[in-house]
């Protein structure tokens, strides 16, 4: 258990974006040595709690103590100052500038001076990132890499900046189960200092193994707060969504006639892939940070050269959509409208002599929407202000209408909700009942089981086993992916 005294009291928290409510008299504490969970649906307001005890959001009215003593947090240096830092779930890394200049940048914790050399940032920034099981070059820009690497870095650079409160926004979202691990073994020695953290996420088998206390919260409001050990998933979900949750449920699929064959593929990080994807087949990619799953989708697509091997196509040339795994880099158009992102890559279709048919945009757009269940005050409003999850669901809507042959789907679940994730399985499942042929990767090996009908393992770029959905178990993805 942690060892208790109240570190944080937070009350009374109102934000308001334009007319849409975020928090309305929101509130949770935190003691001192312990890791208290945050959930919800996405748009609970989650994200928006944290980023207020942050400081990179101002809220309408707030009370908040730190040790029984009233702060204003009214910017990122102040909660620094208090011993507050923070993961965003959305990254907020540099991307043009090092790995070790996104450690040292306005951390107070490095001993500036007149000329900052390359030794004393190396002789800080490397512990911690050894810490979180990131061997990289300081050097390295951090646009050069992966998502999942990013995540580690964000990671590491609060731990440079010695919190005593530390929250995290989903900080798996991008892991593998290896560095999940590693992760939980860090913030079971920050307890055991008195560090306590506030854990963010949708992911229930991992708050239920790390969190001592569990907030709920559901439109803006804290529910109820649960200890870990007398409540179960079952109430935390009932709680969550105020109604039953139905499940979907898994359709048996018989794939059909070769989409495409890949033999011996190779890019700059892949070497040697070969593998054939069926109509009406979900095919899953599981593997490491850094294996290479992403990349296959780059080469695929056509955004990575491919430098040996080839792709055969059976009958003509399918179509190939692309889900990024970084949404907000790769994907989305963040201060353009649901109704702009959606369809941009089928504006031929509603465009006329040079001009778009707003109202053909609608009726196409609007029974997808209705489809995923996306939750936005407007059509009209900025993808920037949806929640994570309802962000993950536009662009998603977008290649749905484009209607293409094959569909690459590059962690479509990082960082949504229990609900949502419902919604996106029943549209995984009809594509492939509807003859699409699916590539899913995925950081959570139970979402590859549930979902795939066959599981491809890579492993520093090779592939290193490949099972049958019926056959395949954690426990022989993981002994693959670390072959």
């Amino acid at each position: 258990m942690y060892a208790g005294g109240l570190l944080l009291r937070v009350e009374k928290v109102t934000k308001h974006y334009g007319g849409v409510t975020a928090l309305r008299e929101a509130h949770f504490a935190l003691e001192r040595g312990e890791v208290h969970a945050l959930i919800g649906e996405n748009g609970a307001g989650k994200s928006t709690l944290a980023k207020i005890v942050a400081g990179s959001v101002r809220a309408d009215h707030a009370e908040i103590e730190v040790e029984g003593r009233p702060v204003t947090i009214a910017s990122p240096l102040d909660a620094q100052r208090l011993g507050i830092g923070i993961i965003y779930q959305e990254l907020d890394l540099f991307p043009n500038l090092t790995v070790g200049e996104n450690l040292v940048i306005g951390n107070l914790h490095f001993p500036e001076g007149g000329f900052v050399h390359s030794r004393r940032i190396e002789a800080f920034c490397r512990p911690f990132l050894e810490q979180v099981g990131l061997d990289c070059p300081l050097g390295e820009m951090v646009a050069d890499l992966p998502v999942g690497k990013r995540q580690l870095l964000a990671i590491a650079r609060a731990l440079s900046m010695d919190a005593r409160i530390l929250l995290m926004d989903e900080p798996t979202s991008s892991l593998f189960d290896d560095s999940v691990e590693r992760l939980f073994e860090l913030i079971r020695n920050l307890k055991s200092r008195g560090v306590s953290v506030v854990y963010v996420s949708h992911k229930m088998e991992e708050m239920f193994r790390i969190s001592d206390r569990i907030t709920v919260m559901r439109d803006g409001q804290t529910v109820a707060t649960l200890e870990t050990a007398a409540t179960t998933q079952a109430e935390i979900i009932r709680l969550m969504v105020g109604r039953e949750l139905r499940l979907a449920e898994r359709t048996q699929r018989q794939p059909g006639d070769v989409v495409f064959r890949a033999e011996g593929l190779t890019t700059r990080k892949l070497r040697n892939i070969s593998f054939e994807l069926r109509r009406g087949e979900v095919l899953g990619i599981a593997g490491l940070v850094g294996a290479g799953r992403s990349e296959l989708g780059a080469a695929l697509c056509g955004i990575d050269r491919i430098s040996g091997g080839q792709v055969i196509f059976q009958t003509g040339q399918p179509s190939i959509s692309l889900l990024p795994e970084d949404r907000r880099e790769q994907g989305l158009m963040m201060d353009m409208s649901v109704t702009e992102n959606g369809t941009m890559a089928a504006l031929g279709r509603f465009s006329r002599f040079g001009f778009l048919r707003q109202k053909e945009e609608a009726r196409a757009l609007d029974p997808l929407m209705r489809d995923l269940a996306l939750h936005c005050p407007s059509m009209e409003a900025a993808v920037s202000t949806l929640s994570g999850g309802n962000q993950q669901k536009v662009l998603l809507a977008r290649w749905l209408l484009v209607n293409p042959d094959v569909l690459f789907l590059d962690d479509p679940t990082r960082g949504i909700d229990v609900g949502a994730k419902q919604d996106i399985y029943r549209i995984i499942d009809s594509l492939a009942a509807a003859g699409k042929g699916v590539i899913l990767v995925s950081s959570e090996l139970p979402e590859l089981l549930r979902c795939c009908d066959r599981i491809l393992v890579l492993c520093e770029g090779r592939l290193t086993a490949a099972f049958d959905a019926k056959e395949a178990t954690q426990e022989k993805i993981m002994a693959s992916a670390t072959a």
